[in-house]
């Protein structure tokens, strides 16, 4: 079983597998928020070198942009950001709910859906069932 592939000299991927598990990867029938049964959570992934082409096109904003503060570190903020085009995702573990209300990430959902905006780019963020576009200025729902 190969280790999760490093990305940046300054972060690395670690045991974090939220990839594994958040995201619907319909190449290999996993629904979201389910584990990937090629996965061992905290190890990596049993088919690494054979993955889909979905898997290998992944990146995560945390690993790949030194700018996201460390907070947004997958296992710590138990949810996973990445870019796809115009839209900003955001995957939140349903197992935290309502961890995305919380300072300091709501602020800084706030403030990237400001920027996105700015860009003709929107947030888009995923807890369960629920789906909705983070606008700028807006609160929390309770």
């Amino acid at each position: 079983m190969e280790r999760l592939e490093q990305k940046t000299a300054a972060r690395s991927c670690g045991t974090c597998t939220l990839c594994c598990r958040l995201p619907e990867i319909s190449a290999l029938d996993k629904p979201p928020d389910a584990w990937c049964r090629h996965c061992t959570e905290g190890q990596g992934c049993a088919i690494y070198t054979d993955r889909p082409q979905l898997c290998r096109d992944f990146l995560c904003l945390w690993m790949t942009d030194p700018g996201v503060p460390e907070v947004w570190q997958p296992l710590t903020s138990k949810m996973l950001v990445y870019e796809q085009g115009v839209q900003l995702t955001v995957l939140v573990d349903p197992d935290h709910p309502d961890v995305w209300k919380q300072a300091p990430y709501r602020s800084d959902l706030n403030d990237w859906a400001e920027a996105a905006q700015a860009r003709g780019h929107y947030l888009i963020l995923f807890c369960g069932d629920d789906v909705m576009k983070i606008e700028p200025g807006v609160t929390a729902p309770a």
